[in-house]
């Protein structure tokens, strides 16, 4: 059988790789990629994108002339035509997700806007409620600063900022900090709330609401794109024959 591998001493031949995808736990990660190159298939680009894809493509793999191009292809083992297909397979997927969610992002900005929104508040934890009790009196009548009393007293790594904590998106936080910030006004002062071990003070500082800017549309159009190769992942099936399995993408 041809040789197709040489790693010191041991010689691998074509039917040797399976197994080993196999043994390493390639397999996944090789449907994954046969699943992209299936939609894209029929994704055409345009001369001037094919440009911008080889440029984006040698930039992410810091290849500035033909010798260092010609060093990463016999180091990676691809054809010219294979070397063609990568470097507009990035774009070609961005017009994939585009084409096929771009439709659906109004709604699910909507579904998901909980999530996205951001806080900035300070916090001060405590395992003692008495202290608790005190503290949230004493930041609510005047007498003290949150700022320092979250420095003297709070029992997490916020002690080192004064309690300050943000900009972080709503889904963060411990689910009933989430809700109380979710329902504050800024500056509004929370008393003492038991979360988990601790009786924690909040004060929502500012409430940063998400906008359906490109940055959100990019990270929404990944989110519902790795939902759908999840989903086609769970598709896939690998069948054992003997020593050898079979994969059907």
């Amino acid at each position: 059988m041809t040789v197709v591998l040489q790693i010191g001493d041991q010689e691998l031949s074509e039917p040797d790789l399976y197994p080993l995808l196999a043994q390493y736990k390639l397999l996944p990660q090789l449907a994954k990629e046969i699943i992209i190159d299936q939609a894209i298939a029929s994704i055409d680009c345009t001369p001037e994108e094919e440009t911008l894809g080889r440029q984006q493509f040698y930039q992410k793999h810091q290849i500035a002339n033909e010798t260092q191009l010609q060093e990463w292809v016999k180091y990676h083992g691809i054809t010219p035509e294979q070397l063609a297909h990568l470097t507009v397979r990035d774009i070609k997927l961005e017009k994939f997700k585009k084409l096929t969610w771009e439709h659906q992002l109004e709604s699910y900005f909507l579904k998901s806007k909980g999530k996205l929104d951001r806080v900035v508040y300070s916090l001060i934890r405590t395992k003692d409620p008495g202290i608790a009790q005190e503290l949230y009196f004493r930041i609510a009548e005047g007498e003290s600063s949150f700022t320092e009393l979250a420095k003297q007293y709070s029992q997490g790594a916020e002690a080192q900022t004064g309690g300050l904590i943000g900009p972080v998106e709503l889904n963060v936080p411990h689910p009933t900090i989430s809700q109380i910030l979710s329902t504050s006004q800024p500056g509004q002062l929370s008393p003492p709330h038991r979360v988990g071990e601790w009786f924690v003070i909040l004060r929502l500082e500012k409430y940063l609401t998400a906008q359906l800017d490109e940055a959100t549309k990019g990270r929404l159009l990944n989110e519902l794109f790795q939902e759908w190769l999840s989903n086609e992942l769970k598709k896939v099936t690998f069948e054992g024959t003997g020593n050898r399995e079979q994969a059907t993408v």
